[in-house]
């Protein structure tokens, strides 16, 4: 008898084999009912085998529940090359091809009671109701001029004995009807249409049009902040929805979700509902429903996150992935995929044409335009013909010599005069901070002691609203102490800003502009990112000041100044891919300004003014840069000229995660295949986090598969301690 490797549903994702019965025709995706203990319950099954290979009896399949797999062919094949490829287990890899809304039993789809008109009785039987029947000849009524149905509780709580008695005459009947869990429920969206092209924009639309008809190589879209990118997103869908064909556009954060759904469903009004949206911020009735919609073809364009690289879209026409050198896209939990890598994968398998688009491509992106490996599209002029935002740099060195002894200055004088200029004028300022709550850290300026987390290896952040000391890594929270926990001294004090302190400083300067912040801790409610943005375009807020949530892919045509605070957080970190996420950021934020009739200016504050990454991203010089860097790359042998692993261990005990990586380091180290660096086992910079300690090795290699299977190998023959959780990151993007 055939068994099946079957995942149960339930948050401990166990995994047993069940021999499958005579005559059910079970395979991989397919839905299952199981026994499990005394009861029954669900899973999917991962894989099937021949023949049993347990020298025990298996329990039987109890039941097929979706005879068709949740899981097409394709999307399976891309499922066991992402197990081989990253080292994971095919079990987590399901998680990540079927969402948990979709797998959980407690999960179905919504309906509500619709009463149906059958047959108006005729003008002589109204009459009498009219005068006999009050109510009932109301419901036929309201029915008439809703267009023949309408949902039983919109008729009211008391209607249910008067429907009944209409229903007696076979005039109307009562129906369950699934209702759809829609995230954009109540917004409205105004048609518009396919804007003209400027040369630039001609030349690369029509090269995607070639693509989408027979792929041949995935396409980078290198344009700047401006250039017109999602226009010619939006034409390449029209393009594959003309010839019968989906389309999937991956996004890298959930802050660009919005405004890149009103877009597509505003130019595509007319077939709006067959737009879905996948993201993490949806509720699981509200995923459920647009998979489901995805998967029975009644959606054809899918806009998300990384997951929705996952879609069970057929018949893909393109895939579009923008601000593909966002590191948003890569997973930090097993599976550890990168979301454009599979993006580009997916396009190969299932032979259509993928787009990645950047103002600031990654290095490894532009490096495989180099080899051939991908077409290179550029758009060097903005769509509206407006020139680049002018970048003027303040050295806060010197701004800082202004005001001894007032601590480190938040807003520097050049900016704070264009602010008032601008605000004068009635235009509108973006600030940006990539650091949330309101001081850095507290320290005792007699002792030194600086606050840390109990369970991690940091400084706690103070978040004044809610008076506390918050660790940002783990949450823990502290109350904030009135004086030195360790010499008793009153004068400790707060150091460094966060946006929350920002905001202050900037109520008080600008007392009369209407502020608002975007980070996560303001960010909290549902919808309350869409209707900050939503309220910015409208005008009726002055000044956004925002993490990396603000700094790319938002359209503000008022915004004509970007105040950059702080350019040199990101930049001295031990990451050899620190200059280059400092180079795109600011590239990015400083995209936001000039983007309508009127030009935009920028004013980056930093204390390393002469740093490459900030004088190239002033000049928008990407070429310069990426010559610059990929040669520093290619002398020190690191990505895109090798792939680079991460091996890491942690555990509540230092000695036995360091022992555990030692031990290893000196398994891959005996039988390293030639042209592979492995480097040693090191405390991570984040040496604590969660109250576990960490280590961690990186390895560089030229063949990705061959490292992968390298280190799956050793991996596979040294189980670490029960106490010591191994982590395994494939084309690691962080340390």
């Amino acid at each position: 008898m055939p068994a099946a490797r079957v995942l149960i549903d339930g948050p401990n994702e166990l995994v047993f084999d069940y021999a499958i019965p005579e005559g059910m025709d079970a395979r991989p995706g397919c839905r299952v009912k199981i026994p499990l203990r005394n009861r029954a319950s669900t899973g999917t099954i991962l894989a099937l085998a021949k023949e049993q290979a347990s020298e025990f009896e298996l329990r039987e399949v109890l039941e097929l529940i979706d005879p068709d797999p949740l899981i097409t062919p394709k999307l399976m094949q891309m499922g066991h090359w992402m197990a081989d490829y990253y080292g994971a287990p095919m079990e987590l890899v399901m998680r990540a091809l079927l969402p948990e809304a979709v797998r959980q039993e407690n999960h179905s789809e919504k309906t509500r009671k619709m009463v149906h008109l059958l047959e108006t009785p005729d003008e002589e039987a109204m009459t009498k109701l009219s005068k006999r029947a009050s109510r009932q000849h109301l419901i036929l009524t309201l029915l008439q001029a809703a267009g023949g149905k309408m949902p039983l509780s919109d008729l009211g709580a008391g209607a249910s004995a008067s429907i009944k008695a209409v229903a007696k005459h076979g005039w109307v009947e009562i129906k369950d009807e699934p209702v759809r869990r829609d995230p954009d429920a109540g917004e409205a969206f105004l048609e518009d249409s396919p804007l003209s092209l400027n040369s630039e924009q001609q030349g690369a639309i029509e090269q995607v049009f070639k693509e989408i008809e027979t792929p041949d190589k995935p396409m980078l879209l290198h344009g700047v902040t401006g250039s017109g990118k999602t226009e010619i997103y939006l034409q390449a869908a029209q393009r594959c929805l003309d010839a019968g064909k989906s389309v999937l556009v991956l996004l890298p954060e959930i802050a660009l979700a919005p405004q890149t759904v009103q877009r597509f469903k505003s130019r595509f009004a007319s077939i709006q509902d067959q737009v879905a949206v996948m993201h993490s911020n949806l509720s699981q009735g509200e995923r459920f429903d647009e998979w489901h919609r995805i998967r029975n073809g009644e959606a054809k364009i899918v806009i998300g996150a990384r997951s929705a690289v996952f879609a069970p879209l057929t018949n893909l026409g393109i895939i579009i992935v923008d601000e593909e050198h966002e590191n948003s896209y890569k997973q930090d939990t097993s599976p550890r995929y990168h979301g454009r890598d599979l993006a580009v994968l997916r396009a190969h398998i299932e032979n259509s044409a993928i787009l990645l688009g950047s103002a600031t491509p990654s290095l490894e992106s532009f490096h495989n335009t180099e080899t051939g490996k991908y077409q290179l599209l550029k758009l060097e002029q903005r769509a509206d013909g407006q020139s680049m935002p002018i970048i003027r740099i303040v050295d806060m060195k010197i701004e800082g010599r202004k005001y001894k002894g007032a601590g480190p200055a938040i807003l520097s004088d050049p900016l704070r005069a264009n602010m008032e200029k601008k605000l004068a004028e009635g235009e509108q300022v973006i600030l940006f901070l990539n650091r949330r709550g309101f001081a850095r850290s507290l320290q005792c300026p007699a002792c030194g002691l600086v606050i840390e987390c109990r369970h991690c290896s940091i400084p706690l952040t103070y978040h004044k609203s809610e008076e506390r000391l918050i660790c940002h890594i783990c949450g823990h929270q502290a109350i904030t102490p009135r004086k030195c926990p360790e010499c008793h001294d009153p004068g400790i004090r707060f150091q460094g800003y966060g946006t929350e302190q920002v905001e202050g400083v900037l109520q008080k300067v600008f007392p009369t502009a209407k502020l608002a912040r975007i980070d996560t801790d303001t960010m909290r409610r549902k919808h309350a990112l869409r209707d900050t943005l939503k309220a910015f375009r409208q005008r009726k807020i002055d000044i956004i000041i925002g993490t990396q949530m603000i700094a790319k892919g938002l359209h503000f045509p008022n915004v004509t100044l970007v105040g950059v605070l702080n350019a040199d957080l990101g930049l001295h970190v031990p990451d050899f891919r620190a200059g280059e996420r400092t180079f795109q950021l600011l590239t990015q934020v400083a995209g936001r300004a000039g983007r309508g009739e009127l030009e935009g200016e920028v004013i980056v504050q930093t204390y390393t003014p002469h740093s490459p990454s900030i004088q190239f991203a002033r000049h928008h010089d990407f070429g310069g840069y990426a010559d610059q860097e990929l040669e520093f790359r290619r002398q020190f042998g690191y990505p895109p000229y090798t792939h680079c692993a991460v091996i890491g261990t942690r555990s509540t005990h230092q000695r036995r995660a360091e022992f555990t990586l030692q031990n290893i380091h000196q398994r891959l180290k005996k039988d390293l295949p030639q042209g592979m660096v492995l480097g040693e086992p090191l405390p991570s910079p984040l040496v604590r986090a969660h109250g576990q300690f960490r280590y961690q090795l990186m390895l560089l290699g030229s063949s990705a598969r061959q490292l992968s299977r390298h280190i799956s190998n050793i991996l596979n023959q040294t189980p670490p301690p029960d106490d010591v959780t191994l982590v395994f990151d494939m084309d690691a993007m962080g340390f």
